[in-house]
This record gives structure tokens, sequence and C-alpha cells, in this order.
């Protein structure tokens, strides 16, 4: 998978043509935030787990961080992270640009509630490099979410 395959996913949506695709990367939490211009909370992280055998996804702000302890009350097992060489196979995007657009079928998509605080986030769209700014319901809508969670602290 890739931008483009985002893209033509987030086409449904009337969304396409709203990811960036930037000169230099936006693969980590404080690169994107310098690449859109904007504060690193409103950064969607993915994170990628498995969850009784089978992998999810969790989106996060930017500023936060998973809560083992509030991850165990919500999912009643410890975070399990898959490995990086694994992520292309299991949720269709490589590290660095895992994003809930154009993923595998079955992949459970999670929002957590720190994403709330903001008008508008950024994930992902695809690889290192690509972002969209999404609206929290337009990201609610594309990325099909399962549902809101709690599982995230602020980094200390």
């Amino acid at each position: 998978m890739s931008v483009e395959s985002v893209k033509k996913y987030l086409d449904q949506f009337g969304f396409g043509d709203r990811v960036i695709e930037f000169e230099k990367s936006s693969a980590t939490v404080a690169e994107a935030a310098e690449a859109a211009g904007t504060i690193p909370g409103r950064i969607a992280k993915t994170m990628s787990f498995i969850v009784g055998g089978e992998p999810v996804l969790i989106l996060l702000a930017g500023d936060v961080k998973v809560d083992n302890h509030k991850y165990k009350g919500q999912f009643h097992e410890k975070a399990k992270m898959p490995k990086p060489d694994e992520l292309t196979e299991l949720i269709g995007h490589p590290q660095g640009g895992v994003c809930p657009f154009a993923i595998k079928p079955g992949v459970k998509v999670y929002l957590d509630e720190s994403l709330k605080r903001f008008e508008t986030v950024f994930p992902a769209a695809g690889s290192g490099n690509s972002a969209i700014e999404l609206s929290i319901p337009e990201l609610e809508k594309a990325s099909g979410f399962t549902e809101w969670v709690d599982v995230s602290k602020p980094i200390e």
C-alpha cells in the first residue's frame, strides 16, 4: 500500500485531494509537527498492537503515550506491538506511514480520547512523508473506527 492507495481510499469520502506529501520526513511526531507547521499534540500517531492474536491500530494525540494499566483494562491483555518489519504484512503500511486508511481487511481501528481536544488532527497517509488534516468527525468517518478508548497518559 502507498500514498496513492490512501488517496484512492480517501476519495470515497471526498478527502483524497487533501493528502499532503512533504519534502522531508514526517515519520515521527516531532518531524510531522514541524512539516505540518503545528504542535505535536495535533499529530494523530497511529500505533499498532496485537490483541487476541490480531493486529489493531490505536490513534493517539502526539503528546501522549500508552498507559499500560488503562490499555490492559481496555483490552484485557498486556500491550504487545508487532515488529516493525511485520507492519506492512499485518496492517498494509510501512513503519512511519502507518495510518487507518487503506488498511488490510479485519484490522480494527480505535481512536483515543486524547484526540478530542483538537478541532483537527494530522494522521499519516501511507508513507513516512505524508499526512492529511481531518476534523474529528472526518477522522471517525474515514478511519471506520471500532470505538473511542481511553488508553493514554501525558508524556512526561
